[in-house]
């Protein structure tokens, strides 16, 4: 291949910048309805058979599936649809697109007045905390917990408390493989603990599973946390930042759980060496989106400079393949 054909191969046109952003919600959409999953099981769908089951407008159905038909997810015949050449690889990565156009629409819409300092104060900008839950639940399942559950088949507890638990399905499947074991969710979000006492009641897990609506950052004292003997965090790892609060908030963890044998921390860390023109999904939305925030990410780097001094000692990484840069830290608590 020449430099020419490189270059050209890696342009895209304002047309494909703009369809690309229209199939984005497109993606979330046809998630949530049930669509995408349709089409990994069964290869082709029925557009006017599945709008009526789903009791979903037609024309509006036909508009989801062009916006994913112009970048290639999906192909549309005489009102079937089929998988395309990027279905598979948008699929597994579809609740990257979710997080986007569901849970962080209202964030990067308001982009123009978040950018403004006279806006940046209290809760300057919106996010949809159910949405995020559930996109991170698949999120987590795809990508975090096949080398999560690695690492927790080889440890031995009996009660794990999930900081951040968002929809407690960490929880939930820790549980269904440890059935001597309970599991306690605190998250601040009202609404990612609604999603998580929804998932527990269908789990049949009621007598096992409790929350606390709480800041995870700096939980207040609970009588629940005596007996946890692994802490987990996903996802959640860089509230914890700039460093001098995260050291204190490391501190705090260590005092509130006292008998704590295993801390496993897994997180997105900020990237440094990836070329703007070569970010892979995911990534830029979330570095972006927290820049916009005001919430810093620390590098991997950083993140190892902080644990001893937080009163954790480093035991392991567990590297996750996506998103960029993502890993499981392997913690056990220092001597007091």
């Amino acid at each position: 291949m020449t430099e020419n054909m490189v270059v050209e191969a890696a342009r895209m046109t304002p047309s494909d910048i703009f369809n690309a952003s229209v199939a984005s919600s497109a993606i979330g959409a046809a998630w949530e309805a049930g669509a995408l999953d349709e089409l990994a099981d069964h290869d082709k769908l029925d557009i006017a058979e599945f709008a009526e089951r789903q009791d979903l407008d037609p024309s509006a159905v036909e508009g989801m599936f062009q916006a994913l038909a112009s970048v290639r997810i999906v192909q549309r015949s005489a009102g079937m649809v089929f998988p395309d050449v990027n279905f598979a690889e948008v699929f597994r990565a579809k609740a990257f697109y979710h997080w986007l156009s569901r849970g962080s629409a209202a964030l990067f819409a308001d982009m123009p007045a978040v950018l403004r300092n006279e806006n940046r104060t209290g809760q300057f900008y919106r996010r949809d905390s159910s949405a995020i839950a559930v996109a991170c639940r698949d999120i987590n399942a795809n990508f975090f917990d096949p080398v999560f559950h690695g690492v927790v088949d080889k440890l031995e507890f009996t009660k794990i408390a999930d900081l951040g638990c968002g929809s407690g399905e960490r929880i939930i499947s820790v549980l269904r493989g440890n059935p001597d074991t309970t599991g306690l969710g605190i998250d601040i979000a009202e609404g990612a603990l609604s999603v998580a006492e929804e998932a527990v009641r269908e789990s049949g897990f009621d007598d096992r599973i409790s929350f606390i609506l709480d800041d995870a950052t700096a939980p207040a004292p609970h009588a629940e946390f005596a007996d946890v003997d692994l802490l987990t965090s996903f996802l959640m790892g860089h509230d914890l930042w700039p460093r001098d609060n995260c050291v204190a908030s490391l501190r705090r963890l260590r005092a509130a759980f006292p008998n704590v044998r295993r801390f496993l921390l897994g997180d997105t860390a900020r990237t440094t060496t990836i070329p703007d023109s070569e970010i892979p999904v995911f990534t830029l939305g979330f570095e972006v989106a927290h820049r916009m925030m005001g919430v810093y990410l620390p590098t991997l780097q950083e993140w190892r400079g902080v644990f001893e001094e937080g009163g954790w000692r480093l035991v392991a990484e567990h590297r996750v393949e996506t998103p960029a840069d993502s890993v499981i830290f392997e913690l056990e608590p220092l001597a007091s």
